[in-house]
């Protein structure tokens, strides 16, 4: 019997039912499809107990052989993710199943970046994550406790998402919601004083006013990356014509005080000494030009040099008196031969000092060298213990974010891994008498052991019980008993917040970025357009409002610079790209076309004048994505109601447009 190779679009397979594993299915069938795995022995304790009943057929064997593959159903699956914890294997299973299935969407767990690249390029439609490096923001942002609740990195900029308690004095307060979005800013949810952070974005009113109390979370356009790393060069630069332009005697006598105040006493003496030889080769230029008329101010200014540096025995290294310029000898008077030996000596004292001066720094750079890293911080810095992977990435992330920290760590780092950051070395419960914890603002910890990370979180929490405690933990048991027992802590699991990156990858979507919002998931997740996909032809006021995802970039087809924050008035076409904002539960809005339609109706009264309603026509064809006929119709049979159901917010930009177009219109 012949097997039906017919892709089914709702059939994904899972190798691997380690810790991420279980939380894969657990995600995919959030999504309401089917999941079939694979393990190699059979399971006696599930860390999920609810998860043998989630999985609809279970093979047991080895991932890698083609027949097991084939007795999952590699070659009906829409996705197949590879998650065991041995790389090789996976590489070895994402080989077979690209054999068995030419269009099956690979996503495996890897930390091999360079060979990544190779694999994607060679097998296609592929994707790779590492499980544990996944989670790195939102460790960072648990330790911070700041408004910061999220950042990643798109085109070189900074994102920021950021909760804002609002008191009397801000400035947004008493000002509408909608006026607080910008080109560089939007708002995603906003919540009263005596309110819980609402789930989901959107479920504000656009012409809701913010009071003292108010909780605004929006996201924002920060920071230029690329503008910052060439930014000390242009303030360097740019300083130095700043102190050019303000240049007057008080502010060089004022300087030359502060230096000679902050100088060391080598520093001192061969300021002395400079300022010394400078005037005597200036005073010896003058006089030989002025002895000797015949000669050029160039070689007035050689002899001068020469003296300068010593050089006495060069030009009056004879019995004779005198000194030969352009092959004629010409007789020195006595005053000058005085001044000449005066200059001579001068001159090889402040050769002297030069060569004292860049020993000094010479050996000071030495040690330099050998001092290696910063000291610790004494007071409101992040504890970092742990420098693994997933450490390395937060310590990284933290420095972004210009927040002091130290590292702990069993063994040295290598002198160029962050070497800004103060690192205590050796026994951790040594260590930690030597960071200076009770005066520490947070303590992550982020050992491979979760049983010694408690340990470690316990004995911080003794020294200092006013330190946020971030936590990092694997078995999902464990991670609920900790976080019962410690209810003060940040318990993060590292394979519950990565599972659902690769369940939402599995569907074809780029998760490039993930953070926590509110205890939910947020997935920074990027589209390209497909002629069958779901958001083709939709504008981006549909894909926001219908779907509940916030679009935060859009790049035309064919295009190479892209639009941060984009117009709702967009309308997306095959090619295009996509980066939003998402909730589990909005990537599987998508990804099953479940759009929710527009309620509102706008009617419009009246308008000032003809050049209104052809502007008016305008707006409503723009902001709604209605025909031009069926605008320009409406506009010429007034007062009349649009007959295109419209989401809150798109109904309310609508009508404050036409105001600006001196078109009256209300919602009705």
């Amino acid at each position: 019997m012949t097997q039906n190779t017919t892709i089914d679009p709702n059939l994904f397979l899972v190798c691997g039912l380690g810790s991420l594993g279980q939380y894969c299915v657990s995600a995919l069938k959030e999504f309401g499809v089917k999941v079939n795995a694979i393990e190699e022995v059979k399971i006696q304790n599930w860390e999920i107990p609810e998860l043998p009943d989630l999985i609809d057929e279970l093979v047991i064997g080895d991932c890698r052989q083609p027949k097991i593959l084939e007795q999952a159903g590699i070659k009906q699956c829409r996705a197949i993710l590879i998650v065991t914890s041995d790389e090789r294997v996976n590489i070895a299973v994402a080989f077979a199943a690209r054999s068995l299935n030419p269009n099956v969407r690979l996503v495996i767990r890897s930390a091999q970046d360079n060979l990544n690249e190779l694999l994607a390029e060679n097998l296609g439609n592929f994707v790779a994550f590492e499980a544990t490096q996944l989670p790195a923001n939102s460790f960072a942002l648990a330790a911070l406790s700041s408004e910061t609740r999220g950042f990643f990195t798109l085109e070189n900029r900074l994102l920021r998402v950021i909760s804002l308690s609002i008191d009397s004095c801000h400035r947004w307060c008493n000002c509408p919601l909608s006026e607080i979005n910008s080109s560089q800013r939007r708002v995603l949810i906003h919540t009263r004083a005596s309110q819980h952070l609402l789930k989901g974005f959107y479920q504000w009113q656009p012409d809701a006013q913010v009071l003292p109390g108010d909780t605004v979370v929006y996201i924002d356009v920060n920071e230029n990356l690329v503008a910052r790393q060439t930014r000390y060069v242009n303030n360097s630069r740019q300083s130095w014509l700043n102190i050019f332009a303000k240049m007057t005697w008080q502010n060089l006598s004022q300087k030359l005080t502060q230096f000679w105040a902050e100088s060391s006493q080598t520093r001192r003496v061969a300021f002395a000494a400079g300022i010394v030889i400078v005037s005597l080769f200036l005073c010896g230029t003058l006089l030989y030009k002025l002895q000797y008329p015949q000669i050029a101010w160039q070689n007035a200014f050689n002899v001068a040099l020469v003296l300068s540096l010593g050089g006495y025995g060069d030009l009056f290294g004879q019995e004779e008196i005198s000194f030969t310029l352009q092959e004629k000898s010409y007789p020195v008077p006595w005053w000058l031969y005085l001044f000449s030996i005066s200059m001579s000596v001068a001159g090889t004292i402040f050769v002297g000092i030069i060569y004292a001066v860049m020993t000094e720094r010479l050996l000071s750079t030495r040690f330099q060298f050998s001092k290696g890293r910063p000291p610790v911080p004494k007071l409101d810095h992040v504890v970092l213990i742990g420098i693994g992977r997933v450490g390395l990435r937060v310590a990284q992330l933290l420095q972004e974010l210009r927040q002091p920290l130290v590292g702990v760590h069993t063994k040295d780092l290598e002198p160029g891994i962050l070497p800004q950051m103060p690192l205590v070395v050796g026994n951790i419960n040594n260590a930690l008498t030597k960071v200076n914890l009770q005066s520490a603002k947070s303590v992550i910890v982020l050992t491979d052991d979760e049983v010694a990370n408690l340990e470690i979180a316990l004995k911080a929490k003794t020294v200092n019980p006013q330190a946020n405690l971030v936590i990092r933990t694997f078995d999902p048991r464990f991670s609920e008993n900790v976080a019962r027992l410690l209810p003060y802590a940040r318990v993060l699991g590292v394979y519950a917040l990565a599972a659902e990156a690769f369940a939402g990858a599995a569907f074809g979507e780029n998760i490039l970025n993930l953070f926590r919002l509110d205890n939910q998931t947020t997935l920074v997740t990027e589209y390209q357009i497909a002629a069958d996909d779901n958001l083709n032809g939709k504008l981006l006021a549909d894909v926001a409002y219908g779907y509940g995802v916030v679009p935060i970039l859009h790049m035309k087809v064919n295009q190479y610079t892209s639009k941060l924050m984009p117009s709702d008035d967009i309308k997306l076409v095959v090619g295009d790209r996509l980066v939003v904002l998402a909730t589990i539960e909005g990537l599987q809005r998508v990804e099953r076309g479940l759009i929710t339609p527009g309620q509102l109706l706008v009617r419009i009264k009246r308008v000032n004048s003809p050049e209104a309603a052809f502007e008016g026509a305008a707006v409503i064809s723009r902001v709604t994505g209605c025909d031009m006929h069926l605008a320009r119709t409406l506009m010429n049979q007034l007062p009349a109601t649009l007959q295109y159901p419209l989401y809150k917010h798109q109904a309310h930009r609508l009508v404050h447009e036409l105001s600006k177009a001196q078109v009256l219109a209300h919602i009705e």
